[in-house]
């Protein structure tokens, strides 16, 4: 199998981590050589956060670059523009259709682009969006957008027993969390 290729984006504390953690996770429960890599910015401030997941056969490095990511799994709308360039051409982005003010908007030297999705669609990617942070508050917690993300990605990933998705999810969310997080993640692949 050749290398496959995902970007996990959005900002600092919006759970890519665990995401990227668990995706890990599931894909060498799978046997796949897996690499992960956390690039991690500003993320203490709310900035941009990018981590890499990479699977396959064999592996040699946990970056992608420009043009090779098979997925682009994305916490906010923003940042879905922000890597749109490091997709495939025939590559899928998943993405909540959540709006973070990033702080030149916050500080008001900028505005937040309008009609973002659409101009994002019209470039002619493939994109699956929905309003995770309302899935993820339908579940229980605004913080559980990661799990939301995952079970939507899911879909793409037919070849994955859902066993295997749920046995990811008890080995990397703490048990305290884990009725609210497989809550979300059901809520995300169904909706």
């Amino acid at each position: 199998m050749s290398t496959k290729n995902i970007m996990i984006v959005g900002v600092g504390g919006q759970g890519s981590v665990l995401a990227s953690k668990l995706l890990g996770h599931l894909l060498t429960s799978q046997n796949f050589d897996v690499k992960v890599s956390e690039v991690h910015g500003m993320s203490q401030r709310g900035g941009s956060v990018v981590t890499y997941v990479k699977y396959g056969d064999k592996v040699y490095s946990p970056v992608v670059e420009k043009g090779e990511a098979d997925f682009i799994v994305s916490f906010e709308i923003l940042e879905t523009a922000r890597w749109l360039e490091y997709l495939k051409p025939d590559g899928q982005i998943v993405t909540s259709t959540q709006q973070l003010d990033p702080m030149p908007v916050l500080t008001g030297v900028m505005t937040y682009p309008e009609n973002l999705l659409e101009k994002i669609k019209a470039t002619g990617v493939k994109v699956d969006a929905l309003d995770c942070l309302k899935l993820a508050e339908q579940a229980g917690s605004s913080k559980a957008v990661n799990l939301v993300l995952l079970g939507r990605l899911s879909h793409y990933f037919n070849d994955i027993k859902p066993e295997a998705w749920q046995q990811a999810i008890e080995a990397c969310v703490p048990p305290k969390f884990l009725d609210l997080n497989k809550k979300a993640f059901e809520l995300g692949k169904n909706s």
